[in-house]
């Protein structure tokens, strides 16, 4: 059913991209960068397959085009999830992505 546009309502927010690119050159050693157009702030990284300590990377601000190797030595690459974890200046939200090699 067709109806008329509400000029005065505020449009929603546009969609926030993800601002991760993963390089899988070796799989043991992915690469992620940030390829996003601002820095995002207190990134954390948790594998799947640790339940230790030793589970969470705390990689702090990223900017955009830096990148940083994760080393999967020691862990079974093709059932290990990784979640990346960070937080935009923007909005003070923070937000969560995940992948496999």
């Amino acid at each position: 059913m067709l109806h008329s546009i509400d000029t005065t309502r505020v449009p929603p927010p546009a969609a926030y991209c993800v601002p991760w690119v993963v390089t899988r050159g070796d799989r043991r050693h992915p690469v992620v960068m940030n390829a996003g157009k601002e820095p995002v702030d207190f990134v954390k990284v948790l594998r799947s397959d640790l339940s230790e300590s030793g589970a969470v990377e705390l990689w702090g601000q990223v900017l955009p085009t830096e990148t940083v190797e994760l080393c999967l030595c020691g862990c079974d690459v093709d059932q290990v999830v990784v979640t990346v974890a960070w937080f935009r200046q923007q909005d003070g939200l923070e937000y969560v992505w995940r992948f496999v090699v």
